[in-house]
Formats: structure tokens, sequence, C-alpha cells
């Protein structure tokens, strides 16, 4: 895997960001979901690294980047936090302009990494996800019940620890068997390295501050945003899961991509042909999708 990519650990500030990277052109940052790693790109990286400075980190308290001291309020794990350490990222990286990819989690830290920083990120793909904000505010058994991490794992500590670090297995094979893609998709160390991830204790609580943050900051800090009619300002592109939720829970509303404009002035996008996971799943298919959209016209 990430054959000809360089391993690096950056310290941003707050954080050691661990990540991969490969490539030449602009730069392109890609971000991780739960409960995945930066592996998570290891068929869709390779083949952008042809047009793109390709960063591939692991998100901070994921993987094998550090997990600095959370607080009360759970500010350091709030995507505003996570997001500032990608942007010191890239900085160190070189970048002063860049894009950005995320999944799951990481789309969320992507989308607020865009909105705090507007003048760093020159295009957002956003994948399988809608904002936190309005996701909490149509919420319902559907959620509760289909993507039990937002309401499990934002349970006062120490419950959420004490279950993942039970059952790692057990939350790894729900997950990449039960939102809509093919366990088949994940090969055996793969799976290991998501199980791994989460046996330890400190990456543990991490994560669940994350979650924590995600059910108040992350969602006070979207509502103020939207208070202040404040927009992502670059191209997005969102992709979601045509097997999953979001195709359809929100139809109602016009679907993902009438929700991101309200966010947005600029959003195109559509349903993939796969389960949740499909980065994974589909990742030609994923690939093309993400370089016809951050840079469509090939250089001669």
């Amino acid at each position: 895997m990430f054959e000809g990519f360089e391993v690096a650990e950056v310290d941003t500030g707050e954080a050691r960001i661990f990540i991969r990277r490969a490539g030449s052109g602009p730069g392109l940052l890609l971000l991780h979901g739960f409960p995945e790693t930066h592996l998570m790109w290891r068929d869709v990286a390779p083949k952008l690294a042809d047009r793109f400075s390709v960063v591939c980190a692991d998100l901070r308290g994921y993987g094998r980047s550090s997990c600095p001291p959370s607080s009360p309020d759970h500010a350091p794990y709030a995507k505003r936090a996570m997001a500032a350490d990608l942007a010191a990222l890239m900085t160190k990286l070189g970048f002063s302009r860049f894009m950005v990819a995320g999944h799951d989690r990481g789309g969320r830290v992507a989308y607020r990494l865009a909105l705090d920083h507007p003048d760093r990120v020159e295009k957002l793909a956003v994948l399988d996800i809608i904002p936190t904000a309005d996701a909490w505010d149509r919420a319902d058994a559907r959620l509760a019940l289909g993507y039990w991490p937002w309401s499990l794992l934002a349970q006062p500590e120490p419950l959420p620890e004490k279950i993942m670090a039970a059952a790692a297995d057990a939350i790894v094979d729900n997950a990449l068997g039960g939102w809509g893609s093919s366990p088949d998709v994940f090969p055996t160390a793969v799976r290991r390295a998501y199980v791994g991830a989460l046996c330890d204790a400190v990456h543990i609580h991490a994560i669940c501050e994350e979650y924590r943050a995600a059910a108040t900051l992350d969602r006070e800090h979207d509502l103020a945003d939207r208070s202040a009619d404040r927009r992502i300002a670059c191209p997005v592109l969102a992709l979601w899961s045509g097997h999953g939720a979001l195709s359809e829970w929100y139809a109602a509303e016009g679907g993902p991509l009438a929700l991101w404009r309200e966010w947005a002035d600029d959003v195109r996008g559509g349903a993939v042909p796969g389960g949740h996971f499909f980065p994974e799943e589909l990742p030609d298919e994923t690939a093309a999708m993400l370089g016809d959209f951050l840079l469509p016209a090939r250089s001669a």
C-alpha cells in the first residue's frame, strides 16, 4: 500500500500529525472517517498522485497522530481545532493554498477548514455527509439506530471508552459490514489496522471526545455561521452513497445537494453506486470524480 509515498510526522504546534505524501502539482489533502485512518485512501491516493501533490493525514486523535489533552468543553477535539492542525500542516509542507477532500468525519473537518480558512482552500469535496448542524436538526430514530456512534460515543465518559476498549473488533465489523459496503472490500491487513487504531486508551478517549464535540461545539459553530450567513467560498463537490442514508433521509429537503447549497453558492455532485465506504469500495470511480472536479483540465 502507498508505494512511493513518503512517511512523515509533522508538528503543527498543538499536535503531531502523521502523513503519507507523494506526487507533484497542486496540493490535495485527503481526510479519513471513522473507524478508519488515512489507510482508507490506499487505492485512491496513488491514482491522484500523477496530477496532485497528495497528502493523506491521520486526524488528531486518530491513527498514528497524537492526542492532545482535552478539556471539559471538548474544544481540543472540535472540528475547528482539527482544521487548524491541517491548515498549519499544509503551511509547513509549503502549500499556501490547497484543495481538500474528506470522507465521513474527515468531511466535517474539511468543510470547517473551508469555513475557517477561506483564503487557504481552493476547492472542497465532502463525501457522504451533510453539515453537522443540519444532521442534528433532522436527527430521529434512523440516525440514532443506523449511525449509532453519533449518540453512543458522545455519551459522558467513561461508558463509550469502556465499550470501545472491550469490543474494538465488534465496532469495526459492525461499521464495515453494516453501512452499505461489503465487508469483502476491506483486506484483512486493513481491517486489522482499523481495529488496532481503536485499542489504545488515549486514542479511544480522543475519538470519543471528537464525537462529544460534534454533538456540542461543532453544532454551535455551524449554527453561529448560519446565523451570520457565513458561507463556504470555494466550489464544493458533494458525493454520497447511492445505497445509503443520504439518498433516502433528506429527499423531502431536495437531497444533499439542496442542503449543501444552503452553505455554498457553487455546489455539484451526486450519488455514487456504493455503500458508505465507497472510496474503498470504488476507488477508480472515486479518484476519477475527485480528479475531474479538482483539476478538470489535464496539463499538456
